[in-house]
């Protein structure tokens, strides 16, 4: 049997037996989400095709099987999706700086080797390759978070519906700074796990640490993990904000007055 089938197998068996219905949902997302994006990657071949643009629109598809087809509709994944498409919108306005200023778009010196086979006069924009790789990058993290503060307060308000809404700010901003720690050390460590052997190859250059840093294949890389952690910092206040100004309540819920009737 192939590996990668036995390995799905593997972890369809498990997240069934774990997770339920929502386990089996959440195996059928992942390859959704891979089609999401294959298919974007396809598009962003016709030269008349914006990068940017699409990244966008696939973000918004993907966070919407994430967290409806897994989660199904309701309010705490309503002000998870708002507040993932916020915080990516929001996040664009740094990348979009920063990648014109480190210039990270295309191939460094250490790439030229492979390179002098093929044509680059492809047609596509580089800067904007960049930008499209470094969102898709950080999606995965500001859902994880959103869903992570939202569901929570939801939870605060429904416990103590009169809780104000100053108040309900402040738990998902606690929340949030109990996540903060946790997500961007989990996330720096997934990168530099998964570009383990890019750090291995520039090592066989004999670069020293200072070359290393300033190599563009590092610095891409290594951009990319601070715009992901900037992203989870963004959604935090966002998710906070927007869930305790939607979940609040100004008026006593009527089961409640019955009952301080009643006693």
């Amino acid at each position: 049997m192939n590996a990668l089938i036995l390995l799905s197998l593997i972890l369809f068996i498990l997240m069934t037996l774990i997770g339920g219905k929502k386990g089996v949902k959440t195996f059928i997302a992942l390859f959704l989400n891979f089609g999401v994006l294959l298919v974007t990657i396809l598009i962003m071949n016709d030269p008349n095709a914006s990068p940017v643009l699409l990244s966008l629109i696939a973000s918004i598809v993907i966070s919407m099987i994430t967290l409806f087809f897994i989660h199904e509709v309701n309010r705490k994944m309503v002000m998870a999706f708002f507040s993932t498409i916020a915080t990516t919108i929001l996040l664009l306005l740094f990348i979009v700086v920063i990648t014109d200023r480190s210039m990270i778009q295309g191939f460094g010196p250490e790439e030229a080797d492979g390179l002098y086979l093929f044509s680059l006069a492809i047609g596509l924009d580089f800067v904007e390759i960049t930008i499209s790789v470094i969102i898709m990058s950080t999606i995965g993290a500001i859902l994880d978070t959103a869903i992570a503060i939202s569901s929570p307060m939801q939870e605060i308000h429904q416990q103590n519906p009169m809780i104000s809404r100053k108040d309900l700010f402040k738990s998902g901003m606690s929340i949030g700074r109990d996540i903060l720690g946790t997500s961007t050390n989990t996330l720096f460590f997934a990168f530099f796990g998964g570009y383990l052997g890019l750090l291995i190859w520039l090592k066989d250059f004999d670069y020293s640490l200072g070359e290393m840093v300033n190599a563009k294949v590092f610095s891409d890389e290594l951009i990319a993990i601070l715009m992901a952690n900037t992203g989870i910092a963004l959604v935090i206040p966002i998710t906070a904000a927007m869930s305790a100004y939607f979940y609040h309540s100004d008026k006593q819920p009527k089961e409640t007055k019955t009952k301080e009737f009643r006693n």
